[in-house]
């Protein structure tokens, strides 16, 4: 069994709510640019909480902005 990665659709969900920024997001979820910065590039999985409260930011259902990808 391989290695799974959480996968987002973060970045393209933002671009797709009124051009939201970095920041913008990072305020309402109450975490850090930085938090968002590398969320967005997959360097770090946000906990289960704060991974639902991006999804309520967006309206979606926490599949819909997170999904599991499987590496080899």
């Amino acid at each position: 069994m391989g290695k799974s990665l959480i996968g987002n659709n973060v970045r393209k969900l933002r671009f797709n709510h009124n051009e939201m920024t970095q920041q913008q997001l990072a305020d309402q979820v109450g975490v850090t640019r930085q938090t968002i910065v590398t969320i967005e590039k997959g360097n770090y999985s946000p906990s289960l909480e704060l991974a639902f409260r991006i999804a309520r930011v967006f309206g979606l259902p926490l599949e819909d902005v997170f999904f599991l990808e499987d590496h080899q």
